[in-house]
């Protein structure tokens, strides 16, 4: 099945950073698995500045990437490098997922035919799939997508960066190895619809068929 019942989501973790299923059961492709530690023995020194460990320089592991640095090199239990990436996912879990929960209304036209039906597109609630529903409905899983290119137009008020407003996706239907071709263009609420494009921008599917972050 590809939808699993209300009520499943990502927390975080005992050490705040990681995000793991509320429901062990649960298996999202956008949760994080607690990292394996570099063990002591295998760690004498730094492993950014390459400072000797000693009874004054105490070694600390990177909650993120399980590494070991000295003080300097990993402050409030990250180090330098896992902290800005650590920002980046936060900020998606926190704001962007809900918002692809949530979804949004677009006009909808498969390949290159010259109908189009005005669908609400969401994330699954297992958040592995899109969900499109109008008169009609289908599903696209995430990790059939090869392509994924956001349409924009005009500028932002105040003469700022242009508005996503719609995008095209190339993706491999269950069954078949040629790609389909996907258009939505944002329909009667353009704000909400930019919102959903944006943060869909963020989730990009690997080879291995597990979603990562820009």
């Amino acid at each position: 099945m590809s939808s699993v019942p209300d009520g499943k989501k990502l927390v975080r973790s005992p050490s705040g950073l990681r995000m793991v299923p509320e429901n062990g059961a649960f298996n999202s492709p956008f949760s994080l698995d607690e990292p394996q530690w570099v063990p002591d023995k295998e760690c004498p020194r730094c492993m950014q500045c390459d400072t000797k460990f000693d009874f004054i320089r105490r070694k600390h592991h990177c909650r993120r990437c399980g590494r070991c640095f000295c003080d300097k090199c990993c402050s409030k239990k990250l180090c330098a490098e896992c902290s800005l990436v650590s920002q980046k996912e936060m900020e998606f879990y926190d704001k962007q997922l809900k918002v692809l929960l949530a979804g949004g209304t677009f006009v909808v036209t498969l390949g290159s035919s010259d109908k189009s039906e005005t669908m609400t597109c969401r994330l699954s609630n297992n958040h592995r799939y899109l969900f499109l529903d109008g008169e009609s409905h289908f599903e696209v899983e995430l990790s059939r997508i090869s392509s994924m290119q956001i349409l924009t137009e005009g500028t932002s008020p105040g003469g700022g960066t242009s508005r996503a407003s719609g995008m095209l996706l190339h993706y491999k239907p269950m069954g078949s190895q040629d790609a389909q071709q996907l258009r939505m263009e944002a329909a009667d609420d353009k704000k909400v619809a930019s919102l959903w494009l944006t943060a869909m921008h963020r989730v990009r599917p690997t080879q291995n068929l597990i979603l990562s972050l820009h």
